[in-house]
C-alpha cells in the first residue's frame, strides 16, 4: 500500500509524495503525533494553501543531501565561520507552517540557538539557510517564505536554485549571500552529482583540494 494513516501509524512507501487538501493546523499536528518519533515521512503544511504534503525520500535523495551538506560545511570552513547544523529538524510557527527542510545551518544566528533541545519559532530566529533536494517531490517554496528563513536552496534536476527573501517573498537569484566569493550554482551541482557517481569520500576529497571556488 502507498500510505498507511490509522491511530498508530502514518508510513508512505519511499519514492512517493501525497498532498491532503483543505487541511489545518490541527490536523497537521495530528499526524506529527502519529508519526511520533519517526523521522519519515516528512510533513509539510502551508496555511495559505490548506495543504500537509508527506514525502518519503529514495536512497539517491538522502546521498546528494549528505553530500551537499558536507559542501556546505567545507566553505563555511574555508571561511572561517562558525555554524549548526541540523537534520532532521521539524521547524514549525503556530497556525501559519510546519517544514522538515532535509538540512539547514545556523550562521549568524548560530548563538542563539545553542543549547537548545528544541527550536521555537516564535521566539527564536529561523535559520539562515534551508536546503531541500527535490526527487520524489517539490518544495513549497510558499510555506518557507511564511517562516521567514533568509536564503532557501533548492537542488533539482542537478540545478541549484538559490531564493534570496525579500520583503516576505523569495527572489531567485544568482547568488548567495552567505557565499558571494563562490559560484555556488556553477561548482556545487557538479560535487553533488561526482558524489552519487563516484562516491562522496572522492567528492568532498576532490573538492577540498580546490584551490578557489569561484
Amino acid at each position: 500500500m502507498l500510505l498507511t494513516v490509522s491511530e498508530n501509524e502514518l508510513m508512505l512507501t519511499p519514492g512517493n509524495d501525497v498532498i491532503f487538501p483543505h487541511q489545518t493546523w490541527e490536523d497537521y499536528q495530528r499526524l506529527l503525533d502519529v508519526r511520533q518519533d519517526k523521522t519519515l515521512p516528512k510533513l509539510c503544511f502551508n496555511s495559505q494553501t490548506q495543504q500537509i504534503r508527506l514525502m518519503s525520500p529514495l536512497p539517491s535523495h538522502g546521498n546528494r543531501v549528505n553530500t551537499l551538506t558536507d559542501l556546505v560545511k567545507i566553505l563555511l570552513r574555508r571561511q572561517g565561520k562558525d555554524w549548526q547544523c541540523f537534520d532532521p529538524i521539524t521547524l514549525k510557527l503556530p497556525n501559519q507552517a510546519g517544514l522538515e527542510p532535509d538540512t539547514c545551518f545556523y550562521i549568524e544566528n548560530r548563538q542563539a540557538i545553542l543549547g537548545k533541545d528544541k527550536i521555537d519559532l516564535t521566539v527564536d530566529p529561523p535559520p539562515d539557510l534551508a536546503i531541500e533536494v527535490d526527487f520524489t517531490s517539490i518544495t513549497d517554496v510558499g510555506a518557507y517564505e511564511l517562516l521567514k528563513i533568509p536564503e532557501l536552496w533548492i537542488y533539482r534536476e542537478e540545478s541549484l536554485n538559490i531564493y534570496l527573501l525579500q520583503e516576505n517573498s523569495y527572489q531567485n537569484s544568482e547568488e548567495s549571500r552567505l557565499f558571494l566569493d563562490t559560484n555556488i550554482k556553477k561548482i556545487l551541482p557538479y560535487y553533488i552529482e561526482l558524489g552519487w557517481n563516484q562516491g562522496s569520500s572522492i567528492s568532498l576529497r576532490k573538492f577540498e583540494n580546490l584551490d578557489n571556488f569561484s
